[in-house]
């Protein structure tokens, strides 16, 4: 994953992974990497929503 990763281009490499997936044209060693793939961007995303879940109580705590 790349050093600057945003939600966004989390998002829409996921949707790529997906599409490639969906065509199945895939073979099986690039599927399983993928799979990895995704999985690392979907703990990022949760992440990052946990993150500003937590700044957005704490700036309505205030």
């Amino acid at each position: 994953m790349e050093k600057n990763m945003t939600y966004e281009k989390a998002v829409q490499r996921l949707e790529q992974i997906v599409k490639q997936i969906e065509s199945g044209e895939m073979d099986i060693d690039s599927l399983t990497a993928r799979l990895k793939e995704a999985k690392t961007l979907v703990e990022f995303c949760k992440e990052k929503l946990t993150n500003v879940e937590a700044e957005v109580k704490k700036c309505l705590d205030l």
